[in-house]
């Protein structure tokens, strides 16, 4: 089962939620995978404290013309639709930060003037946390497109019971690459007008993929009420409600694994995780 955590907005405790279901599964038994696809900023290393076994590169592919062939006759720039070709006087352009390695270029060009090479964008890092498999992309620094990365990560998940996404916040491109093909999407938000409105932002995307669903609202004391309203509205599942608690942004702030430090957090996360095995309905 492929679950991803994604939230609408940074700082909802997305990745605590994923790093406690993962220790928590693992310890009731499931063989399970934490696949960190936060390529831009991972910060599960910091919690789960694995052993890195093996780390390479990830590369994507980038278009390269030959200069004598090429008679720059512009139908490689016309069929691109990221603008990463572009065809000026007597010389063929590419901005590889553009590309998308969509290989289009390749099937127009009529001299067979463009090639493919391999450009590294990262690095993929792999190892355990305990009886926890896991999987971390980090993207270089100044690489515009994570979405090849994020990719490489979730090509890289082990053949285990339960896969744990722990996706970027937002809803763009790198979110929508992190959950797509997962079993079940898991919106961790917190009971406050911006939660609230970055939530509904990640539900028009879940509905748009057609993702099956549910809520998690994390520090649900604090706030006010209308997230509750909006998903009863909505006909929305919240599958966990985590009350704020100072013994779980103390571990936070040590750098501990919250459902190892705090019980009753580890009891939370345990009942959300069989809520989730048993179907629960979303």
């Amino acid at each position: 089962m492929k679950i991803a955590i994604a939230s609408g907005k940074g700082g909802t405790g997305k990745t605590t939620v994923a790093t406690s279901l993962a220790y928590v599964a693992a310890s009731d038994g499931h063989s399970v995978a934490y696949l960190d696809c936060d390529v831009e900023e991972p910060n599960g290393h910091l919690f789960l404290k694995p052993q890195i076994i093996r780390e390479e590169p990830i590369r994507k592919w980038i278009p390269v013309v030959d200069p004598d062939r090429c008679t720059h006759c512009g139908l490689c720039s016309q069929a691109c639709r990221y603008g990463a070709i572009a065809c000026v006087g007597e010389e063929t352009l590419i901005f590889t930060e553009l590309c998308h390695s969509c290989g289009g270029c390749l099937l127009v060009c009529p001299e067979d003037a463009i090639r493919e090479v391999p450009k590294p964008i990262g690095r993929l890092r792999t190892g355990k946390s305990g009886q926890v498999e896991f999987v971390e992309g980090v993207l270089d620094v100044g690489e515009a497109m994570s979405p090849p990365a994020i990719q490489a990560v979730k090509d890289t998940a082990p053949d285990v019971e339960l896969i744990l996404y722990d996706c970027p916040p937002g809803t763009s491109c790198p979110v929508i690459e992190s959950v797509r093909g997962c079993d079940l999407l898991l919106l961790v938000t917190e009971p406050t007008p911006f939660g609230l409105h970055d939530l509904k932002l990640a539900v028009e995307m879940a509905r748009a993929l057609k993702l099956r669903f549910g809520v998690v609202i994390n520090r649900a004391d604090m706030g006010d009420r209308e997230v509750w309203d909006y998903c009863s509205h909505q006909r929305i599942a919240i599958l966990a409600e985590i009350p704020d608690e100072l013994a779980v942004a103390e571990a936070y702030s040590r750098g501990e694994m919250a459902a190892e430090s705090v019980p009753r957090l580890a009891e939370q996360v345990r009942r959300l995780l069989e809520m989730i095995l048993s179907g629960a309905p979303v």
